[in-house]
């Protein structure tokens, strides 16, 4: 895909201004969201009693946790989880090439890559979380109150806080490299 990580590479990062925990979480999540996105994408074979289950076995679990990810929401033809399983690619993909564009071929362009790929992954997450509420909790209301924090709020909860504390990083390195072309514009 790319040349490792060099130290003309690691210095052109610091020109593109990286943020390292930006790129770890761009980096590490990206094989959890293609993961997920398979399973999305890959009903029914990739549920629980389909031919390729063992690639997702612990969703074995969290289909019926998450019933958009059940077997109701595939039998109602419920389109909002392959919706929501490809524009996962689309931000991830953008993810990614926010990391190539700030280490390997640095481009002014990747911090402004990064927010919207951010923006993006948090408005989706509000819009699940919305719509479980305008719902009732449809699809994650029958669960006890232990299983819906620890298997459905905390590991949701996540997508909405790292989504939202890069949106403000990039967001204010974006606006202080704009002061400074401002500044040297104006002199």
């Amino acid at each position: 895909m790319g040349k490792p990580a060099t130290a003309k590479s690691l210095s052109n990062a610091a020109k593109t201004g990286a943020v390292w925990w930006v790129t770890a979480w761009f980096v590490l999540t990206a094989p959890v969201i293609f993961w997920d996105a398979g399973y999305c994408l890959m009903r029914p074979r990739s549920m629980r009693g389909g031919d390729l289950h063992w690639i997702w076995k612990p969703y074995s679990l969290y289909q019926d946790v998450d019933l958009v990810y059940g077997l109701k929401a595939l039998e109602d033809n419920n389109g909002f989880t392959s919706s929501q399983a490809f524009m996962n690619i689309v931000e991830t993909l953008l993810n990614l090439y926010y990391v190539y564009g700030v280490h390997f071929s640095p481009n002014a362009a990747a911090p402004v890559i990064g927010l919207c790929a951010a923006t993006m992954t948090l408005s989706k997450t509000v819009l699940y979380w919305g719509n479980e509420y305008f719902c009732s909790y449809c699809a994650v209301g029958h669960n006890n109150l232990y299983d819906l924090i620890v298997l459905w709020i905390i590991p949701n909860g996540i997508w909405l806080v790292f989504p939202t504390f890069v949106i403000l990083r990039l967001a204010r390195q974006i606006t202080q490299q704009l002061s400074v072309a401002a500044s040297v514009k104006t002199q």
